[in-house]
């Protein structure tokens, strides 16, 4: 297993270029803000500073949030950054975000929605709070950033000036491929993924679907052994590269990475196809032939290699 390289052989791949991201005061986040402003981006670290459930203030916080933890690591480290804690799953919060950018370091380049929450629950036990609260959090927020950046760069063409811009969202083999206890949270993750698409149409936009071990996933029954590979370091390169200028030509993919696999995620095609029936009792031959020849949907143990296709 290659260990992740910081500068690499090519430089520095993002020199000035704006960036924010959120949800960057811990895990996934917080390794995207540091290796970013390794490559020369100036960075906004948004983050809430909330626990992962997003219900509260995470009680292992004391004196200074996590955005700002961030801030102080770059600016020690000699990069640019600035710290932002506004709640990006609001409409003001989300402009709020993309204004700064602007004021602070002079515009925006990219953006990379992270931030999310995690209320895991049976579907048969679980509240219309806890799947609205993750909803809004990932989805809403996903749209909302992305909105007002793309707003932004609408105005920018008008005046005359050029963009060289990236959004970067953050779907889930959880929301790709399914996970038992995670409608929330896999539905809102898919919804992304499908955003994604659907956005890319219009501007350049990329997914990660990262395999990390966070305090979002650490209670999830993964083996030891695949844990130890699961470190965030291993997604940031990626994003590092898809904020680059280097990516301008790659839109509409979503990419999986973690320290066990690197791939693209392919989207929905069609599969076997048959002759359309008039007849209700000639369906179920007709699908069952179909089912019959069609790949299997891959599961979510496959993703963290626990189970291998037969």
């Amino acid at each position: 297993m290659t260990e992740p390289s910081i500068s690499g052989s090519g430089g520095r791949l993002c020199e000035g270029r704006i960036c924010v991201i959120t949800g960057a005061g811990r895990g996934i986040g917080r390794e995207y803000a540091l290796m970013l402003a390794e490559h020369g981006a100036h960075v906004v670290v948004n983050d809430l500073g909330g626990d992962r459930t997003g219900s509260g203030p995470d009680p292992s916080l004391h004196g200074t949030g996590p955005a700002q933890q961030v801030v102080d690591e770059i600016i020690a480290a000699g990069g640019a950054a600035v710290a932002n804690t506004d709640d990006i799953s609001t409409w003001d919060g989300a402009a709020a975000l993309v204004a700064q950018a602007a004021e602070v370091f002079g515009g925006l380049d990219v953006v990379v929605n992270n931030a999310g929450i995690l209320r895991d629950r049976m579907l048969v036990n679980m509240s219309e709070e806890e799947w609205d609260s993750v909803i809004r959090v990932h989805l809403k927020g996903t749209f909302a950033v992305s909105r007002h950046a793309a707003a932004y760069w609408r105005d920018r063409s008008k005046a005359g000036e050029t963009n060289d811009a990236r959004i970067i969202n953050t779907t889930s083999v959880s929301g790709l491929y399914g996970n038992v206890g995670q409608a929330n949270y896999g539905t809102a993750k898919a919804g992304i993924a499908g955003f994604t698409i659907i956005a890319a149409r219009e501007l350049a936009v990329n997914a990660i679907a990262p395999g990390a071990l966070t305090r979002m996933t650490e209670d999830l029954p993964i083996p030891d052994d695949v844990k130890a590979a699961l470190d965030p370091r291993w997604v940031a390169p990626v994003c590092v590269w898809l904020a680059s200028k280097l990516s301008a030509d790659v839109t509409e993919q979503v990419i999986e990475v973690s320290g066990t696999n690197f791939a693209v995620a392919e989207g929905w095609h069609r599969g076997p196809t048959g002759t359309p029936v008039a007849d209700p009792t000639e369906v179920d031959a007709a699908v069952r032939k179909q089912l019959a020849d069609a790949r299997p949907h891959m599961t979510f143990a496959e993703t963290t290699n626990q189970q291998q296709r037969g």
